[in-house]
C-alpha cells in the first residue's frame, strides 16, 4: 500500500493543513510525537509551521517510513523510527502525542456516543501501547486521538484515475476492511486490516489506567479527543 499511500489521501482524503490547524490552536508545541506517522504528510505540514518545535515520528511500517525520509529531509527538527507502538521506546518525553488514524482514532456519527477504533486487534497489546505512550508523554501533556466520520463502503475515483474502493465487514471484536485500487479491470493493491473497538467508556478506563485523563476542552476544532497525562 506505501507505494499508493500518498496519491490515496491527498485525492481528498485528509485535510492535512486543517489536521495542523487543530493540532497547534491551542498553545506552543515544544516536543511532539506522532504514533503512526506513515509517509510523513502531517509530520511535513507540521513541520513548516513549527520550525522550532522538536518533532517525532514513529510507524511499523519501513517502506511508508523510506517515503517519509525523503519527504521530511528539509527538516532538521523531524526525527523518524520504525517501532511498535507495543514496544515503544523513545528517549525524550513529549508535552504533546498524537494520532490521526495512525493507530488509535475515535468515530463519531452525529449525537451518537463516540467509539475508539484501534489497529491492533489484541486487547493486551493496546494496554501494551497505551502503557508504552504514557512514559513517552510529560505530566500535563496530551495526548490528541483524531476524530472519522462512519465507516461505510464506497468507491470513488482518484487523482490518477485510480478507483479506491473500501468494504466493510463486522466482526465479534469490531470490524475488518478490505482497501482496494484498480487501474480499470486491474487491481494494483489490496490490503485487509482487521480492527478492534472499544466503547467510550471502555477506552476512557483503558487509558485512565496509564494516566491519560478524558479532557473536553482539548478537542481541535473536533478533529480530535484530548486527554491529560497526569
Amino acid at each position: 500500500m506505501a507505494s499508493y499511500y500518498d496519491v490515496i489521501m491527498t485525492s481528498g482524503y485528509y485535510d492535512y493543513e486543517k489536521i495542523v490547524s487543530s493540532l497547534i490552536s491551542e498553545a506552543p508545541i515544544g516536543q511532539v510525537l506522532e504514533i503512526g506517522c506513515g509517509t510523513g504528510l502531517i509530520l511535513e505540514e507540521l513541520a513548516k509551521r513549527q520550525p522550532h518545535a522538536a518533532i517525532s515520528g514513529v510507524d511499523l511500517t519501513q517502506p511508508m517510513l523510506d517515503i517519509a525520509q525523503q519527504r521530511l529531509k528539509p527538516f532538521s527538527n523531524v526525527s523518524l523510527s520504525q517501532q511498535n507502538v507495543c514496544e515503544l521506546t523513545l528517549h525524550d518525553a513529549h508535552d504533546l502525542a498524537f494520532s490521526y488514524g495512525g493507530v488509535w482514532y475515535f468515530v463519531m456519527d452525529g449525537d451518537n456516543e463516540p467509539f475508539m477504533v484501534s489497529h491492533i486487534p489484541d486487547d493486551t497489546d493496546n494496554h501494551k501501547g497505551f502503557e508504552r505512550v504514557a512514559q513517552c508523554v510529560v505530566p500535563g501533556g496530551v495526548l490528541l486521538l483524531g476524530i472519522q466520520g462512519p465507516h461505510r463502503n464506497y468507491d470513488t475515483v482518484i487523482s490518477n484515475g485510480m478507483t479506491y474502493s473500501q468494504q466493510i465487514d463486522p466482526s465479534p471484536i469490531g470490524f475488518t476492511k478490505h482497501y482496494y485500487l484498480k487501474d480499470g479491470a486491474q487491481t494494483v493493491m489490496a490490503q485487509t486490516v482487521k480492527y478492534r473497538t472499544y466503547t467510550f467508556s471502555e477506552a476512557q478506563r483503558m487509558m485512565a489506567a496509564y494516566g491519560f485523563t478524558y479532557a473536553p476542552e482539548k478537542n481541535r476544532g473536533k478533529l480530535f479527543l484530548g486527554f491529560t497525562k497526569s
